[in-house]
């Protein structure tokens, strides 16, 4: 089935309410976090909380995911120890600076994807061999970490995000080359829903598969930006069809609909077909 990967809600996993709440949610991912949302004296129980969760299940065709704290600090090796058989059907890791982090991670995760968080200045030159590691490991998706990148560049990015751009689209660009998702990064203005539509606009135009949330407030209008709309899927069955006609038969490129329609086009047209069937599927 295409993955379908649009909206990851956050949720930290020392909050019972929460993790209850999540079951009910429209969201495509549960990211039960035992890192940044959960205070260090806390960090244990959160842990707890979120296996008992997972081994308790009733999160439907949602994906749960457990952010686990890193191998450098005192929590990291207790969470992967106890996230990695509770049955998720991925681990999140932070801040990955190389393939060799990639390649430490993905040794310890049982039979979990790995997913990993690219919110450093190191992994910023070091994207496409991070990437790599998807041909030896479990690797599936990359999330988009800005605010921890905002830290360490004392970069302020405002609403059009400009210093980020570059680091996005090549983000994005490693992503494709070996067959990753891309999950971009969270909008921290909850109450903004207009820049939180225009945020998932940017997303969408610069290739993301999906977006990580705060709030479950932003969920519907995630879902809605990266679900093709009406006009998006029937320019795509006009392009399968035309591709299709017998009288089209062995040709490289067409006029459909008054605009030029290549090969590689019909290939995008067919991918967004059957996302958009599987979004339908979804809900």
């Amino acid at each position: 089935m295409t993955p379908i990967r649009r909206s990851a809600l956050y949720l930290p996993a020392s909050n019972a309410r929460a993790i209850a709440k999540a079951r009910t949610l429209p969201c495509d991912v549960v990211i039960l976090d035992c890192e940044d949302a959960v205070a260090p004296e806390e960090k244990a129980g959160a842990r707890e909380a979120a296996v008992a969760a997972a081994r308790e299940g009733g999160y439907g065709d949602r994906l749960l995911v457990a952010r686990a704290n890193g191998l450098d600090t005192e929590w990291g090796e207790a969470d992967l120890d106890a996230l990695a058989g509770a049955g998720f059907d991925a681990i999140l890791v932070p801040k990955i600076a190389s393939a060799a982090d990639v390649a430490r991670y993905a040794a310890r995760i049982g039979d979990a994807e790995l997913w990993i968080m690219i919110e450093t200045c190191a992994s910023l030159f070091a994207l496409e061999p991070i990437a790599a590691m998807a041909g030896s490991t479990r690797l599936t998706t990359i999330v988009l970490g800005t605010n921890d990148l905002a830290k360490e560049m004392r970069a302020r990015p405002g609403r059009d995000r400009a210093p980020f751009l570059p680091f996005i689209g090549f983000a994005v660009a490693a992503a494709r080359l070996h067959g990753l998702d891309v999950l971009d990064g969270v909008y921290n203005a909850i109450d903004d829903a207009d820049g939180f539509v225009a945020a998932c606009a940017q997303s969408v135009d610069y290739g993301c598969d999906g977006r990580t949330l705060i709030h479950p407030s932003q969920i519907a209008a995630c879902n809605a930006a990266f679900t093709p709309d009406a006009a998006a899927i029937a320019r795509a069955q006009a392009i399968v069809a035309a591709f299709a006609a017998p009288e089209n038969a062995g040709r490289g490129a067409l006029r459909v609909e008054g605009a030029m329609a290549e090969r590689l086009h019909l290939d995008e047209a067919r991918r967004l077909i059957a996302f958009a069937q599987a979004c339908a599927m979804r809900g």
